[in-house]
């Protein structure tokens, strides 16, 4: 008897697999939506204090400096302690240090008389935390999942993030009306509980295969296998076109006020439409997760990212600014998903808390060096040239990208590339690239039965 194929609409919607047949992952994800929630929260609730201290945006701005640059200068050596040691204790750790610096946030909130210089520190400090933590958690989905559902995991990830990014701050902002800046730290706290649970939960998770060197030199490692692997290099580099040339946030207010009569409804509703986008690709992201081919889908998506940016640029009605605003962030969410996929399965578990914490650093970077670009181009020029040079510059670099990157063109996601350029200079002196991934074993199912 022939069996009939699913439903395209049921295809077509979020792949909810992986909840279904992983409850390790399925606690991970509570968890962490719950801390993220929890971080978005005490966002607001930094910016608000921090605006009640000083009255500046100038502090208010070294708000995200706090945060951004211990990413930055920790990320690499929390990637490569991830290669070294249990990552599920280093995750552990990680969120015990975050809310041993939320409660101690909720002191100063509650007590008050502690200098602006003093919380920025706490910001910092917990954001360090984070980096540690980071490089640790971002190999969890693809031990707790075979490899046919790690997209699929990545999805469901993006799209609870997206999900906490709307509801925060909202509630953040609540929050500190009701209970005060200390309250709403506290409950960051406690929400910090929920990602222990989540993960504490898991079995022992040391990489597979050959530990990182210690220090510099495991640093140093990774970042061979970054520049002689195509694939997991094509990425990155797309993820960089995509954010540091064409990223367009800080536009929206100029470009309002040039083409929209600065009205402050239009601005909000720019935001939101690239938000919404992004929930509705994530939402109807199922085909494209259960396909083979993250590569081209990666390319795609950062192409028309470029492409409507650039229209976008060149519209006058608000109606089709909003609608081709939709359809950046759906194209930028797909491409995102595709471009963890890659990552995840073409990395091998020895590298990949190196890996990952590169890719952490470009998802931190690149957006701001974007937005430094688009506004001073903009201040050369107009917001409608900054805008449509960085889409057309990214659409370019994208080309580039996929012409030069045959891999991600028509490679398949769980046949992993390992062979490097010709011209880099010995990129795998160890032979960890010969770690291929399709020769790891599935342990997804081992470690929820463990």
């Amino acid at each position: 008897m022939k069996l009939s194929p699913k439903p395209t609409l049921s295809r077509a919607l979020l792949d909810v697999e992986p909840l279904r047949t992983s409850p390790a992952f399925r606690r991970l994800l509570i968890g962490r939506t719950v801390s993220v929630l929890g971080a978005m929260m005490t966002l607001v609730a930094v910016m608000y204090q921090v605006w009640l201290m000083t009255g500046s945006t100038a502090w208010t701005g070294a708000v995200g400096l706090a945060q951004a640059l211990p990413m930055v200068a920790v990320g690499l050596f929390a990637g490569s302690l991830a290669d070294r040691r249990d990552r599920r204790a280093i995750y552990l750790v990680s969120t015990v240090g975050q809310a041993a610096v939320s409660l101690l946030l909720a002191v100063q909130g509650f007590l008050g008389h502690v200098p602006v210089i003093g919380v920025l520190a706490l910001v910092a400090a917990q954001s360090c935390f984070g980096a540690i933590g980071g490089p640790a958690a971002g190999s969890f989905i693809r031990r707790l999942l075979p490899r046919e559902q790690v997209g699929a995991g990545l999805a469901l990830n993006h799209v609870s993030f997206q999900a906490t990014m709307l509801v925060g701050p909202a509630l953040g902002g609540l929050l500190v009306g009701v209970l005060g800046v200390g309250g709403c730290y506290l409950i960051d706290a406690l929400s910090f509980g929920m990602a222990f649970y989540g993960a504490f939960g898991l079995p022992k998770l040391p990489p597979e295969g050959e530990l990182a060197r210690a220090g510099l030199r495991g640093i140093t490692d990774g970042l061979r296998f970054l520049v002689g692997h195509r694939a997991v290099r094509g990425a990155l580099i797309t993820d960089l076109a995509a954010t540091v040339l064409a990223m367009p946030m800080s536009l929206f207010p100029l470009v309002n006020a040039e083409r929209f009569g600065d009205n402050p409804r239009t601005l909000g509703l720019f935001l939101s439409a690239v938000a919404v986008g992004g929930i509705t690709a994530s939402a109807l992201s199922g085909s494209l997760t259960r396909l083979a081919r993250p590569g081209l889908v990666m390319l795609c998506g950062a192409a028309t990212w470029g492409a409507a940016l650039a229209l976008f640029g060149l519209v006058t009605n608000p109606w089709a600014g909003l609608g081709l605003l939709a359809l950046a962030g759906a194209a930028d969410t797909l491409s995102v998903i595709s471009r963890g996929t890659i990552v995840q399965t073409r990395t091998p578990d020895a590298l990949l808390g190196r890996v990952t914490a590169a890719e952490q650093i470009v998802g931190q970077a690149g957006p701001n060096l974007g937005n430094l670009r688009g506004g001073l181009v903009a201040g050369w020029t107009s917001g409608m040239t900054a805008l449509v040079s960085g889409g057309v510059l990214c659409l370019l670099a994208v080309a580039a990208v996929a012409a030069g990157t045959p891999e991600l063109r028509g490679s398949r996601a769980d046949r992993a590339d390992t062979s490097p350029d010709p011209s880099a200079e010995d990129p795998d002196p160890d032979g960890l690239a010969e770690l291929a991934v399709a020769d790891l074993p599935d342990v997804g199912q081992r470690l929820d039965k463990e």
